[in-house]
């Protein structure tokens, strides 16, 4: 049974994560044969005001829209 950790820093929509979840499910099903219902996929939306990387939180950072999540149908 494979278990899919994913960490976001900032949030995703319900429609983004759930594409994320069919994603995953669907190439873990491809690429390793496993059936959907074996998946199991936690995303975890942390704040960036808990996440820092380079000396800086994220929140302190400017935007940067290529970081940005894409929704479910690809548009940003």
């Amino acid at each position: 049974m494979p278990f899919v950790d994913i960490r976001l820093a900032g949030t995703a929509t319900r429609e983004q994560k759930a594409a994320i979840v069919a994603d995953v499910t669907k190439a873990l099903g491809t690429h390793l044969g496993k059936p959907a219902s074996a998946v199991q996929v936690n995303i975890l939306e942390v704040s960036t005001e808990n996440y820092g990387s380079g000396g800086t939180l994220l929140a302190d950072r400017p935007a940067n829209p290529a970081q940005e999540v894409a929704s479910a149908d690809g548009k940003r």
